[in-house]
């Protein structure tokens, strides 16, 4: 993704994975080949790889950059995490190589937002240091939803997987470190940033909104995984914690942002990620890439 300008803030993203990554029928319940095939043809190229029938999804990290601050939305999976396939792979230093070569250090972040708490969100929120988890970002607050965060506690408590050991490596130790900022919905870090629920991915899942001189992006997280979440509204993934308000919230979201030049920035989606909404009907979309 090129560097975008909205206002007075620049965002830039940091990639820890490119490519081809699961196929569609093993990550959606509701798939049809013969549906999905069909809007191949109305769908970005780059989104699906052909030859290995597989989505191209990108694991990355926008790095806004305001007057005023230095923010991070999303850490990926992070190093040094154990994790299984697909979330544990080699060359997970190009995210931290790619970050200081935007000049950026661990330093200079003043607030790091996630969407919600999930594997491929946090990572980078913390680092092993001495056989401990601390603070990745020693000077930012993280911003987490508290009942988000309040859910996966409870399940961690349980045992439950997921949080597995998310919950314990990537956001207890931040709030144990005094770095962590539990938030509600209607969340603004200035007039520059806010919050838009968008639940049902995870239990409180949020879209981080940037505006800056009546221009607006929005970085939306796990609202969609894939181009064909456009098309097909109800083809929630079977990772989602309530598959149904997923789709709801896709529906309600995509129709506020359709036909506006409202940019978006879903974290998944392939270079050049950053892209426009238009409506094809009431229940359907088209995801076009920004490529100016």
């Amino acid at each position: 993704m090129r560097q975008i300008r909205i206002g007075d803030i620049t965002i830039d993203a940091v990639i820890e994975r490119e490519g081809p990554w699961r196929r569609p029928q093993d990550f959606f319940p509701a798939y049809d080949d013969a549906i999905f095939k069909g809007h191949l043809s109305s769908m970005e190229p780059e989104v699906f790889d052909v030859a290995e029938g597989k989505m191209n999804i990108t694991y990355q990290t926008f790095v806004v950059r305001s007057p005023r601050h230095t923010i991070l939305v999303d850490t990926c999976t992070g190093e040094d995490k154990g994790h299984a396939a697909p979330f544990d792979f080699p060359g997970k230093e190009r995210w931290r190589n790619e970050l200081f070569a935007l000049g950026v250090s661990y330093e200079q972040i003043d607030y790091v937002f996630c969407t919600h708490l999930h594997i491929d969100h946090t990572g980078w929120n913390t680092t092993l240091r001495d056989g401990r988890w601390v603070p990745t970002f020693p000077n930012a607050k993280y911003i987490f939803h508290k009942r988000e965060y309040a859910v996966w506690e409870a399940e961690h408590a349980k045992g439950a997987n997921p949080p597995g050991t998310v919950f314990r490596d990537n956001c207890l130790p931040i709030v144990e470190a005094g770095q962590a900022l539990l938030v509600d919905d209607d969340y603004a870090l200035d007039d520059t940033i806010t919050l838009t629920p968008t639940p049902g991915h995870s239990p409180c899942h949020c879209c981080v909104n940037i505006h800056s001189k009546g221009q607006r992006a929005v970085v939306t997280g796990d609202m969609m995984h894939h181009a064909i979440q456009t098309r097909e509204l109800h083809w929630s993934p079977g990772v989602d914690w309530d598959p149904k308000q997923a789709a709801e919230s896709r529906k309600t979201f995509l129709s506020s942002v359709a036909d506006t030049p409202t940019l978006l920035l879903p974290i998944h989606f392939p270079a050049p990620t950053v892209g426009l909404v238009t409506a094809d009907g009431a229940n359907r979309f088209h995801y076009r890439f920004k490529r100016d």
